[in-house]
């Protein structure tokens, strides 16, 4: 057994659920029989995780200096980001080392996450220049961590101020009131009213309204609606419409966080008004987690404090746009909205742009289209999609053809492993020829399962239609063997029903593993090998007697069977897989045809009418008549 031991270690985890995930490398494409070749390795995985906690976290208040003295262990801190938090500014205040000015601390800001840091880090060296962190953006509602370590020396103490100050702003909330208001064929103008007084003229930093704070966004109140196994959809409150205008962006908040929203693909479909966006204006969205970005008058970069948001794009030439997040985080997700206009920005003062929207959490985008089959995966309390492609087809919804099959090739591959069973014609017809009938229902038997219709398909399914095709193959094998033995009727069809009920039994245990296929066919063959010797001996001749018949059947039965072999155990691929398999097909078949027995001596050709009279036949004793005398 080889054991090998790895291990991550992560400072500072970002809270939430870990995944943790192992898999192997590609495997070869070509196609092993089980139990035939030498047993593949079997891998183990035991995660083990330890957790360490830092037990003193002092808690930063906004606004509230808090001291704190550093030597050879870090500090850890943490501060509370409520929401609509615009900016978060850290600041070192008094720091002296050793009763001398200087500032040699390094802040960490933020948890770490995988596989990309977004931690914000903050070196002091002197207190020349103003020492403090700015955080655009910060995540709302929850705590962030804040760590600071000395780059004194583990004998030099540094103390200093630690100072959180918290920028927050207004949200314009559209709440049932002003929805109630709009009607389902109202105007942009007609919509204008809705939004908060003077939007359309606001200037950032003025103060409004009670408390002398600013709107920062406009607030879409958004519905959950769980319609099926990660299948939910968001729509606003105000009728799948949003109002997008330039003086404050619109959000809306998605919510992500039951636990099991990250097995499926976050679907987000924008579409603006036609007539609304002209050249010189455009609709610029953000997607983000844990927070808005609201910075759409200062930058277009859709970046938050600790995370780095998409951007899309509505404009005159393109006013559609398509975003899909496969396995989104399990977080608050926001989508911003704003009008801009960057040539002239006098335009965008009293313009709005209604903005149709279509959100959706769905297990497979597309329904993995017409190449994939989208499937359900439970591990433990975890729910997960996926598409399983097929016809070489990839991608998250099956829709990358790069390797992907012609509709050509698919058709001659399917008549390939269709018709190459017609094939097992011949041997029925010699079956019938030489009166083998239940040889000749066997071969009928594999044809049949062999090569499927929809039909078939749909009335038995997949698992049992390859059940019985792989049963008519094993035992089409025994039948063939245990004829050429030549035994009597009794002792052939015996052992026919108790081989078929070995095969079934076999599959049944382990459909793939090539001893159960292969264990009664050696047994039939040392059957037949036996009678064969029995006859050598008996007749003191040779058996069989004529050379033709070795010659002209038995040498070429056993070549084709012996390549069919070959190619079955060594040579399949899933590249030439219709290809090798078909050739399979039509030498199994072929062998069975040369291999059969010649018909007996007093038997006929075609005598299986005879044995299957329909009509009345008059019966004669030769050894008296009876007469009655009256």
């Amino acid at each position: 057994m080889l054991q090998s031991n790895a291990s991550v270690n992560v400072s500072h985890p970002a809270p939430g659920d870990w995944f943790m995930a192992a898999h192997l490398p590609p495997s070869s494409q070509k196609i092993e029989v089980k139990g035939f070749v030498s047993p593949n390795c079997v891998y183990t995985f035991h995660p083990d995780m330890l957790v360490v906690r830092a037990v003193e976290v002092s808690i930063l208040e906004p606004d509230v200096p808090l001291p704190q003295t550093l030597r050879s262990h870090p500090s850890y801190l943490k501060i509370f980001i409520p929401e609509y938090t615009q900016e978060l500014r850290l600041e070192l205040q008094g720091c002296v080392t050793n009763g001398s000015l200087g500032c040699p601390v390094r802040l960490t800001v933020g948890s770490a996450t995988l596989p990309r840091n977004f931690q914000k880090v903050l070196t002091c060296i002197s207190l020349t220049w103003s020492c403090h962190l700015l955080l655009p953006s910060p995540p709302w509602e929850r705590w962030l961590q804040v760590t600071a370590k000395s780059l004194a020396g583990p004998h030099v103490l540094v103390a200093f101020r630690a100072v959180a100050a918290l920028t927050a702003c207004r949200p314009w909330t559209m709440n049932l009131q002003h929805l109630l208001q709009s009607s389902p064929n109202r105007s942009c103008n007609a919509s204008a009213a809705l939004l908060p007084p003077g939007a359309g003229s606001w200037v950032p930093g003025r103060s409004r309204g009670a408390g002398g704070g600013a709107f920062c966004l406009t607030s879409y109140p958004v519905i959950r609606e769980d319609t099926d196994v990660l299948s939910v959809r968001f729509w606003p409150a105000d009728r799948g419409s949003v109002l997008v205008r330039s003086g404050t962006p619109s959000v809306m908040r998605l919510y992500l966080h039951t636990g099991t929203d990250s097995g499926g693909s976050l679907s987000i479909s924008l579409q603006a008004n036609q007539t609304a966006v002209t050249n010189s204006t455009r609709v610029a969205v953000c997607v983000n987690a844990a927070s808005p970005f609201l910075s759409f008058n200062e930058s277009l970069n859709c970046t938050t404090a600790f995370f780095q948001g998409v951007r899309l794009s509505l404009s005159a030439a393109s006013r559609k746009a398509d975003l899909v997040v496969p396995y989104p985080e399990t977080d608050n997700w926001y989508l911003s909205l704003q009008l801009v206009c960057p040539e002239s920005p006098e335009e965008c003062e009293q313009a709005s742009v209604l903005v149709e929207t279509a959100l959706y959490l769905v297990p497979c985008l597309n329904d993995c289209g017409r190449y994939g089959q989208c499937l359900l995966l439970r591990r433990h309390s975890y729910l997960y999609a996926g598409c399983s492609c097929k016809a070489g087809w990839r991608g998250w919804s099956c829709t990358d053809n790069s390797t992907a099959q012609t509709v050509a090739q698919q058709r001659v591959a399917t008549l390939l492993l269709t018709l190459s069973n017609l094939v097992f014609l011949a041997p029925i017809a010699v079956s019938v020829h030489r009166a083998l009938l239940v040889e000749a229902s066997v071969y009928a038997y594999t044809m049949f399962f062999s090569t499927p219709g929809e039909a078939v398909l749909c009335i038995l399914g997949y698992d049992t239609l390859q059940f019985c095709d792989f049963l008519g193959s094993g035992v089409s094998i025994w039948v063939t063997i245990l004829c050429m033995a030549r035994l009597k009727a009794a002792q052939k069809h015996v052992l026919f029903l108790l081989g078929t009920l070995i095969f079934a039994m076999s599959l049944q245990l382990d459909r793939r593993g090539a001893w159960n296929t292969l264990g009664p066919c050696l047994f039939a063959f040392v059957v037949m090998v036996t009678m064969w010797v029995y006859r050598c001996g008996h007749r003191r001749h040779c058996y069989p007697t004529s050379w033709q018949r070795w010659a002209f059947y038995l040498l070429p039965g056993i070549s084709m069977a012996a390549v069919a072999v070959a190619i079955y155990t060594s040579m399949m691929t899933s590249d030439n897989y219709y290809y090798t398999h078909s050739i399979w097909h039509m030498l199994l078949a072929g062998s069975a045809a040369f291999l059969l027995p010649p018909r007996e001596e007093h038997t006929k050709p075609w005598a299986c009418s005879q044995k299957l009279t329909c009509h009345y036949q008059i019966c004669r004793n030769h050894r008296e008549e009876l007469y009655t005398v009256t």
